[in-house]
């Protein structure tokens, strides 16, 4: 079984003050862009739930020597309210999956935590979704450990 991301979009998006709250869609297809980047060239070091803090390490720290310490997830982006939108910005992608929350993010998010196979590490910083995720068996990190891998491209 592989690595599911789970990335709560807005969780993300909002942690960042690039001008989102302007463009809720355009800064959720610009995350998403990021997120396919990355699952492209995958992750080097630790993968978080193995015994690592996920905010902790330093990203220069790889823990590992080499191209075989990349791991390459499965990444689920979970968009709601307006964001949503970012259906119509992005191609279908086998590298980002895109789901709509129908109603709540944070249900949609704790709910695939559950249910998808494998590892499952939700990113997010809301403390009662950390909660919920890992009392469904996923690992957590915070909004700062994807943002930093992101902007490492």
């Amino acid at each position: 079984m592989g690595v599911t991301l789970i990335v709560d979009g807005a969780n993300v998006m909002g942690s960042r003050a690039d001008g989102w709250w302007r463009d809720r869609a355009g800064a959720m297809a610009r995350l998403h862009g990021e997120l396919a980047e990355l699952a492209v060239r995958g992750i080097s070091g630790p993968v978080p739930g193995d015994g690592v803090p996920p905010d902790e390490p330093d990203p220069d720290e790889t823990g590992g020597s080499g191209a075989g310490d990349r791991w390459f997830p499965d990444i689920v982006l979970v968009v709601e309210g307006r964001a949503r939108k970012v259906l119509d910005l992005v191609p279908r992608s086998p590298d980002v999956r895109v789901v709509a929350a129908r109603g709540e993010g944070d249900d949609e998010i704790a709910g695939l935590a559950g249910r998808l196979p494998g590892q499952r590490i939700v990113v997010t910083a809301d403390r009662e979704l950390r909660r919920r995720s890992e009392a469904a068996g996923a690992a957590v990190a915070g909004p700062r450990w994807l943002t930093r891998l992101l902007d490492q491209a």
